[in-house]
């Protein structure tokens, strides 16, 4: 099987806490919103968070 091409994203791997994973399954099933752009919103909030911090 071909590796699929990403355009705009990149692959990565990482892992959960099991208390976050059927939430979080739950709410992309929910709002039909790809667990891969509710990752790149929390992210883009996170970095958000940190960077008001430090300036």
């Amino acid at each position: 099987m071909a590796e699929p091409v990403y355009v705009n994203r990149i692959r990565f791997a990482s892992s959960l806490d099991k208390e976050l994973a059927d939430p979080f399954d739950r709410l992309s099933k929910k709002t039909r919103i790809p667990k891969s752009r509710l990752l790149d919103e929390a992210i883009e909030d996170l970095l958000a968070k940190y960077e008001k911090k430090s300036g």
